[in-house]
């Protein structure tokens, strides 16, 4: 697909995907659809160990972009089949097999917002700040996975008032990883990369496979999934190369694993 509304760059096994739709990279059907085949596509791609979702801007995410849908109806089906490629944007994010580090680097709204909580790994700018004005403009989605993050009361709280939330405040309730100066976000985002990047391919994407399988799941259920993703990693190549390397101590080489 050629892509009009993202950009895509892949350096040292990170890919690094940046929502490029200008002025504050609304998310359009059009948008949608390339977030759904690149995050696919960067799932299948043997080069690409690690993603980065960042923005071109001072804005991570307006949202939706409301212009569009007060238009967008004009055969029966129009609304059912915008939503479902609303969701599958989303869990395209959240399925990929490779974990996600989300760089917000500006104000992230509604869509904005829960496009970050469908990623792995959370990062901010200090000037970054989070809001779902659904309420404002006769819409709704995104409150359960608010509430995956933040609980019952914050995620109604944000959700029936409209109100801002800062990236320090999420930082300080444990919901983002970390709250940095704006200069230093892309600093922080590839130094996480970089380290998820040098770990065996093989064992994040099982890992990562774990952490979809058992989010539903209840606790005993959970660790008994896990413990059958060790044993089946306790056979392969990279986890005896990690073993080895553990006990001679030295770097792993997962080249050939």
């Amino acid at each position: 697909m050629e892509l009009e509304t993202l950009r895509l760059e892949v350096t040292d096994g990170i890919a690094v995907v940046t929502l490029a739709r200008a002025p504050v990279n609304a998310q359009n059907r059009r948008m949608r659809e390339e977030l759904i085949w690149t995050f696919d596509s960067l799932s299948d791609r043997d080069d690409v160990r690690v993603v980065v979702l960042t923005a071109d801007g001072k804005t991570f995410c307006a949202g939706a972009d409301i212009k569009e849908r007060r238009t967008m109806v004009k055969q029966p089906g129009d609304y059912i089949s915008h939503n479902r490629v609303t969701r599958e944007c989303f869990y395209a994010i959240s399925d990929c097999s490779k974990p996600v580090i989300c760089a917000v680097n500006g104000p992230a709204i509604g869509a904005g917002f829960v496009t970050m909580l469908y990623s792995d790994i959370m990062i901010a700018s200090e000037d970054a700040w989070f809001t779902m004005p659904e309420i404002d403009v006769g819409l709704a989605g995104g409150g359960k996975m608010m509430m995956e993050h933040m609980g019952r009361s914050w995620g109604r709280l944000l959700y029936f008032t409209g109100r801002r939330i800062s990236a320090a405040e999420l930082a300080r309730l444990g919901i983002i990883s970390a709250c940095v100066p704006g200069e230093k976000l892309m600093e922080e985002a590839m130094t996480i990369a970089r380290e998820i990047a040098a770990k065996s391919p093989y064992v994040v994407k099982e890992i990562k496979r774990g952490f979809q399988a058992v989010e539903q799941m209840p606790m005993r259920d959970a660790y008994r999934y896990e413990q059958t993703i060790t044993h089946a990693l306790s056979t392969s190549a990279a986890t005896r190369e990690a073993q080895t390397a553990f006990v001679e101590k030295r770097k792993a080489d997962y080249s050939s694993t």
